[in-house]
């Protein structure tokens, strides 16, 4: 079995990669750049091109052929269209990466399925994916292009930590402020619900589509068994670094028209999605994948991916202060208003 991955070195796509050529022993490709030739598995073959590129990417496969081509930095329209003329009647299977964003919350029940309304008003990122995904369902509805939609939730490995707010340099600067005893900001109440998933387990969902012809023409979000509420992620991160957590619950609007100067999009990363609760159904993924399930809890996640980056500063010790200093802003300003109030 012969895969295409459109990207294959992120956070996701690698731990599908690592699965389909160190367990299931399928013949992999990478379309990429090449800038991150180091966390792709020995055997793989890669294409080293511009996916943008649309011609010079036709010449490079054009004695190719797939039973699967998997993309995953498709965000537009204009991405799947390009993706639908290179690959029509090239591959058995084309995997196209959406996400669980474009699901309309609050839904109209408490448990997300395939079946929930796609719609999200504040957050532009979801709104393309759900047009890529009316795109593809229609060649496939009038063409019988081989399509399957999968949605991933909020996905993290060993290099990161999932967190609700933080800043432009990533999860970072939070870690450094509960190492330093200061508080850290939470959105809302921290009782919403969430759903995180070690990229493992992810792999595990998707690999099992693959070659599945029962997943053609059909959605299935991907995402693990295991909800938590945001207080309780916070607290099992800190439990892992051995310090006690200091929570400051700010509202997700609040934190919306507080990041807008400094180019923090909590409009769409909150309202449009972690400060609403989440909780998937995944009996739809199950009936096609018997293989899927939680491997890693999230408490193990944490510490597999806190020993990472803890010996990696170089890599994963990206600090920013402008970040650290609005955190300390909006806190001082609340604060402001409690004595004036009370």
């Amino acid at each position: 079995m012969r895969a295409l991955f459109i990207g294959g070195t992120g956070t996701i796509s690698t731990a599908v990669v690592k699965r389909l050529v160190n367990e299931l022993d399928w013949e992999v490709w990478l379309i990429n750049r090449g800038n991150r030739a180091s966390v792709v598995p020995e055997g793989v073959h890669q294409i080293i091109a511009d996916i943008h590129d649309e011609a010079d990417v036709a010449e490079k496969i054009k004695d190719l052929t797939f039973d699967a081509v998997c993309e995953f930095i498709g965000f537009t329209v204009e991405d799947v269209e390009r993706d639908y003329r290179l690959f029509k009647g090239k591959t058995r299977q084309y995997i196209y990466t959406s996400s669980a964003s474009a699901y309309h919350k609050p839904a109209a029940g408490y448990l997300i399925t395939e079946g929930t309304t796609l719609a999200n008003p504040h957050w532009q990122y979801s709104r393309n994916k759900i047009a890529s995904e009316e795109f593809l369902m229609k060649k496939y509805r009038e063409e019988g292009f081989p399509v399957i939609i999968v949605r991933p939730s909020h996905t993290y490995d060993e290099r990161q930590i999932p967190l609700g707010v933080h800043g432009k340099g990533g999860f970072w600067q939070v870690i450094k402020r509960m190492q330093e005893g200061k508080p850290v900001i939470i959105q809302g109440d921290g009782t919403s619900l969430w759903t995180l998933t070690f990229n493992r387990d992810f792999a595990i969902g998707y690999t099992g589509l693959m070659g599945n012809r029962h997943a053609i023409g059909e959605a299935f979000h991907i995402t693990g068994d295991e909800t938590l509420d945001w207080n309780q992620i916070y607290a099992t991160v800190a439990d892992a670094l051995g310090v006690e957590l200091q929570p400051y619950h700010v509202s997700a609007e609040f934190l919306s028209a507080a990041g807008d100067k400094y180019g923090y999009d909590f409009e769409g990363s909150l309202i449009g999605d972690k400060s609403v609760s989440v909780v998937f159904d995944n009996s739809k993924l199950k009936r096609a994948v018997p293989d899927m399930r939680t491997t890693v809890r999230f408490d193990q996640g944490v510490r597999i991916a806190l020993d990472y980056i803890l010996s990696h500063p170089e890599e994963c010790q990206k600090e920013d202060p402008e970040f650290d200093e609005w955190c300390d802003h909006v806190i001082e300003v609340l604060e402001q208003a409690k004595k004036e109030f009370f």
